[in-house]
């Protein structure tokens, strides 16, 4: 470890940002204390001892005060409290040793600071795709103060760039990117983009902005398929009858198809004995899946098979703090929970259920994947069937895509397009 408990890959990060930049780094590579040490560096500070040019541990300040911090992050990092942790080692904070300004306030709320002038932004966790209010409130302090980004998934499409450019000055605004950039596809009811053009000067421009943080890990993950059953013949009456069985009514959209499939796959005895099974071999295990009945499910299974086990929740009805001790079991929502905090406390998560989204598989992994974690190997079991919905979900995670609904239900007559989000 170096000055802060910087690690050499960090520091080279360091030496290469700029104001307006993407700090890139997998979920766990310590992106926010890399963040920090280059904000310490632009307010005066140093790593350097000033009599002999050699790097020190030595804590050299500030000039005093330093530039406003800014800190825009997820609701659950900002409760959490977990940017105050990582300020401790450059004496900022509320009570700490400057006379300028911190803030750490989450995404929701980031149209009360686009007045704020002068001061240094950091944004937490890429939120700024698209062209809403967030986008809006992002390119209006960029225009008026200092800043950097950081993500580990910085934009699947060259559109998820559009702020980031515009804010950077390369594009007017959204209207000239698409001028210079976008094929729309033709007779089509709603814009779809059919190609970009001009990628030599979008890659320029992206590689101008990204810095990445070398891998440096420790650790070893270990993702093993855990195979089960489901009701086949069940599965067949569902797809040849249309019959929703959960509200005794015809099913009408492609989303409802897909998600009585996944309710058939996903409750299906075999799971639950899957689960029970890896528990015998982890006693302290996260446990992420995605709707309110699979909740109940292993609410039930732990309550019936184990007295005297700590089980706790994380979704948006509860916000339990992770459990503790020799036997434990932490049971996660997707969408509530994949990102902004962290455990090291055990070395395995079982996905009861596929996620859509590749982005949120990858940062469910990272919540054990950490750089302070005691462990080296670390065991993520993926429960799934053979069934078409789980093999179909599969293959898009797989590729790193996003599964698609309309795609998918598009072969059982279902064409409308529909938002996948879960």
């Amino acid at each position: 470890m170096s000055t802060f408990g910087l690690r050499p890959g960090q520091l080279d990060a360091i030496s290469k940002m700029h104001n307006g930049c993407i700090l890139c780094g997998d979920v766990g590579s310590g992106k926010s204390r890399t963040a920090l040490a280059y904000y310490y560096l632009v307010n005066g500070g140093s790593f350097v001892h000033p009599d002999t040019s050699m790097p020190s541990d030595s804590y050299y300040p500030m000039n005093d005060p330093p530039m406003d911090l800014y800190i825009i992050t997820t609701a659950h990092k900002r409760d959490l409290m977990e940017w105050e942790g990582e300020m401790i080692p450059f004496l900022l904070g509320k009570d700490g040793f400057y006379s300028n300004k911190v803030v750490v306030d989450s995404w929701n709320n980031i149209k009360k600071y686009k007045d704020i002038y002068g001061a240094f932004f950091i944004f937490d966790e890429q939120r700024v795709v698209g062209s809403g209010a967030w986008v809006k409130a992002f390119l209006r302090i960029a225009r008026r103060n200092k800043w950097i980004l950081l993500s580990a998934t910085p934009g699947d499409t060259w559109m998820d760039y559009v702020p980031v450019f515009v804010a950077n000055g390369f594009y007017e605004n959204r209207t000239a990117f698409k001028q210079q950039h976008v094929v729309y596809k033709p007779f089509m009811k709603y814009p779809v983009v059919s190609h970009y053009v001009g990628t030599g000067k979008l890659l320029k421009y992206r590689s101008m902005l990204l810095v990445e943080i070398p891998e440096e890990r420790h650790t070893v993950q270990h993702h093993e398929d855990v195979f089960v059953s489901y009701g086949k013949e069940a599965y067949k009456d569902l797809v040849r009858k249309r019959w929703n069985f959960v509200e005794g009514k015809p099913i009408e959209t492609g989303s409802e198809f897909c998600y009585l499939q996944r309710r058939l796959v996903n409750t299906d005895g075999s799971r639950q004995v899957a689960v029970l099974e890896l528990f015998e071999q982890h006693p302290k295990v996260i446990i992420f899946y995605n709707f309110d009945y699979e909740l109940e499910i292993l609410k039930l299974i732990f309550k019936d098979k184990y007295e005297g086990i700590t089980v706790r929740e994380w979704n948006g009805h509860k916000h339990e703090s992770i459990p503790d001790g020799g036997s434990w079991v932490y049971l996660v929502q997707y969408t509530a929970g994949c990102e902004g905090w962290n455990c090291t406390t055990t070395d395995t998560i079982i996905f009861y259920s596929q996620n859509y989204s590749y982005k949120v598989m990858k940062q469910a992994s990272g919540r054990i994947d950490r750089m302070n974690t005691p462990y080296t190997d670390l065991w993520y079991y993926h429960l799934r069937s053979r069934s078409g919905i789980d093999l179909a979900i599969y293959r898009s995670l797989v590729e790193k895509k996003d599964f698609n609904i309309s795609a998918y239900t598009k072969k059982y007559g279902f064409a409308k397009k529909e938002n996948i989000n879960e």
